[in-house]
């Protein structure tokens, strides 16, 4: 059973490492594709975007449809996606192909989910869900900056890094991932709508979605803010993508922790009020590498708190409903990435390569308030919710348990927003 767990995990570790390495290539895509860093940008909206608009859309598709044969279908489609992805001749065409590899990650990670609560008695489910989901959260770790070192100087090699992740996931399960129970049955698209008819979900999402904004407006083009520091240089930004999966892991793991102890209020007004301050900070910590390191250690610690107590917050406003909540959460935070490499860009060229991370700063400030106005009257029981809440990143955060820029919920992490960096221009 725990090796099942474990395929599923590796199955989650290589979307994760797709979704969140994307940052770490970005100057050596845009110099090969003669386009801007703002435009190679727009790679991770594209991915993140269709990933939120699919994950619903093919979890009611798919739903009757045996387990087994969905988790392998889309790996099938995820891989042979990035596979594209390694050969794609132009940015046109790697665009399309980003859209086929969300359309796999977001019907694989929420299948992924669901079939590891089937493998486990109730008591264990969380255990089971937060080793899935923490391939998310490993991936932040190590395949983000593993795939940064390897494409240092040919982002194609980083793709087809990802490509055998897949391919290993698809082989572990079709081996072993035999003779899973029936799929129950799933609401309908509108179903799984209806809570954003009450206000405090609608407010525990809209939080969810501008914080995720604001700390993945730094995330994706933080490789430029931090050049400064790394003067370009490769292996420097790979250190600093080392440091930040770390403390993603160690934030996720204290975020949980953190939210058991002292609610999810307190975790996300202090953990948003770290991650202002520092992004506010991030122009002057970017000029040496001793300080932009001490950036990389703590704002993944602050930012994973926060995300993992967005689902916890969401999934208490009605337990019962919880799977379904979670995954509006996920849906809310790839709204959120999506949407930063757009504000990104634009923040890039209003404000500057130096100056750009404001643009994150104020938009953490709104989180932040409407993180007090929505919580200020009732504060959710902090074990209301299991720990298999936790998220995955962007990456990341990412994403991770998102889970994941890297990184980084039912449908997705977290990133990992995510989260690790992205290349220099």
């Amino acid at each position: 059973m725990r090796l099942r767990l474990l395929l599923l995990a590796l199955g989650t570790f290589a979307v994760g490492t797709d979704s969140m390495v994307m940052a770490g290539i970005l100057g050596l895509m845009a110099r090969d594709l003669d386009i801007s860093v703002p435009a190679a940008g727009q790679m991770v909206t594209v991915f993140a975007l269709s990933y939120a608009v699919l994950a619903p859309v093919l979890a009611t598709a798919t739903a009757r449809l045996p387990r087994r044969r969905v988790l392998l279908t889309a790996l099938t489609v995820f891989t042979v996606a990035n596979a594209l992805s390694a050969i794609a001749p132009n940015y046109p065409a790697l665009l399309a192909t980003r859209v086929l590899a969300a359309a796999g990650a977001a019907l694989y990670t929420p299948t992924a989910n669901a079939v590891a609560t089937t493998l486990v008695p109730p008591e264990r489910r969380g255990r089971a869900l937060a080793t899935v989901l923490g391939g998310m959260t490993v991936a932040t770790a190590l395949g983000v900056p593993l795939g940064t070192y390897i494409g240092r100087t040919d982002w194609r090699l980083t793709m087809w890094l990802v490509v055998a992740l897949g391919a290993a996931a698809f082989l572990g399960l079709a081996l072993l991932m035999r003779g899973l129970p029936a799929p129950t049955a799933a609401p309908d698209l509108r179903t799984r709508l209806t809570p954003l008819r009450n206000r405090r979900v609608l407010g525990a999402a809209t939080t969810t979605l501008v914080f995720f904004l604001a700390i993945n407006t730094v995330y994706i083009y933080l490789g430029t803010a931090v050049r400064p520091a790394t003067g370009g240089d490769a292996g420097r930004l790979s250190l600093i993508m080392l440091v930040t999966g770390v403390a993603s892991v160690a934030g996720n793991w204290l975020g949980g922790r953190a939210v058991d102890r002292l609610g999810t209020r307190v975790v996300l007004l202090t953990g948003g009020t770290v991650s202002a301050a520092l992004s506010f900070a991030l122009p002057w910590a970017s000029t040496t590498m001793t300080t932009a390191l001490i950036y990389a250690a703590i704002s993944p610690l602050a930012g994973w708190a926060v995300a993992v107590a967005l689902p916890h917050r969401l999934a208490s406003i009605d337990p019962p409903n919880a799977p379904l909540l979670i995954s509006l959460n996920s849906s809310a935070l790839y709204l959120g990435v999506a949407s930063a490499g757009g504000v990104g860009s634009l923040a890039l060229t209003v404000l500057g390569d130096r100056w750009f991370p404001f643009a994150s700063t104020a938009l953490t400030l709104v989180a932040l308030t409407l993180a007090a106005l929505t919580t200020r009257h009732r504060t959710p029981t902090p074990h209301t919710t299991a720990q298999t809440t936790q998220p995955t990143p962007t990456t990341p955060p990412t994403p991770q348990p998102s889970t994941a820029p890297t990184a980084p919920a039912v449908s997705a992490p977290t990133p990992t927003p995510p989260t690790p960096s992205a290349q220099t221009r």
